[in-house]
C-alpha cells in the first residue's frame, strides 16, 4: 500500500482548512472581482503558503519575491501578483487584469464599481425600513445583521453613510447601496 499526503490549504482565515462549509474559501468558478478581493484579504504570512501551494512560480522566483519584501517591497504588490495568477488560471488574463483594475478603482481610488447588480424591490407601503430593504434585496441575510452593520457605519446609500437603523427608504427611489467594502447593489424601490 502507498499513502500519499499533501499539505492542507488554509482558507481565508489562515487557520482552518479552506472549506465552503467554514465559509473561508475561494470558489474556482467565482466571479473574478470577488476572487481578487478575497486573495487580497489574506494575511501577508498566509500569502507565502498560497504561493507555495497554488502558484506555478518556481521556488527560485518565490524566494526572489520573499527577498524583495524583506528589502522593503510592499506585500500588497506581491499579493496582487498572486491574485492575478490565480484568476488567470481559472478565468483568463483579461479577467485578471480587469479584476485588478476594478480593485484599484474601488479600494484605492474609492470609486463605485461599474458592474453593479440592479434589483427591483416592490413594497406595499410608501416606505421601507433600511434593514428590511437590505434583507429583502438579498444584500444581507437578516434584519438583525443589517441593523448591526448600519450602527457600525458599514452601510452607505449613494456614498452617504447611514447610521440610523430606523432610516426609511421612500417608494420610487433608485439608489446605489453599499454594505462593507465590496457589497454593492442598485435598488429600485417600487
Amino acid at each position: 500500500q502507498v499513502i500519499q499526503t499533501v499539505p492542507i490549504l488554509e482558507g481565508l482565515d489562515g487557520v482552518k482548512k479552506m472549506s465552503k462549509s467554514l465559509d473561508n474559501y475561494i470558489g474556482i468558478d467565482e466571479e473574478p472581482n470577488n476572487m481578487f478581493g478575497k486573495v487580497m484579504s489574506i494575511s501577508d504570512e498566509l500569502m507565502w503558503r498560497w504561493f507555495d501551494l497554488l502558484s506555478f512560480k518556481s521556488d527560485k522566483e518565490i524566494k526572489k519575491l520573499k527577498a524583495s519584501q524583506k528589502k522593503g517591497a510592499n506585500p500588497r504588490d506581491i499579493k496582487i501578483e498572486l491574485a492575478k495568477e490565480i484568476i488567470a488560471r481559472f478565468h483568463d488574463e483579461v479577467a485578471a487584469d480587469s479584476a485588478y483594475s476594478n480593485f484599484v478603482n474601488q479600494f484605492q481610488k474609492k470609486q463605485t464599481p461599474d458592474d453593479i447588480e440592479e434589483v427591483e424591490l416592490t413594497i406595499a407601503s410608501s416606505s421601507i425600513a433600511l434593514p428590511n430593504l437590505l434583507k429583502d434585496s438579498g444584500m444581507l441575510k437578516s434584519t438583525s445583521e443589517a441593523m448591526r452593520l448600519i450602527k457600525q457605519g458599514a452601510v452607505k446609500i449613494d456614498e452617504q453613510k447611514i447610521e440610523d437603523a430606523k432610516f426609511q427608504v421612500e417608494k420610487g427611489t433608485n439608489q446605489t447601496y453599499q454594505v462593507g467594502k465590496r457589497n454593492f447593489k442598485k435598488i429600485n424601490v417600487t
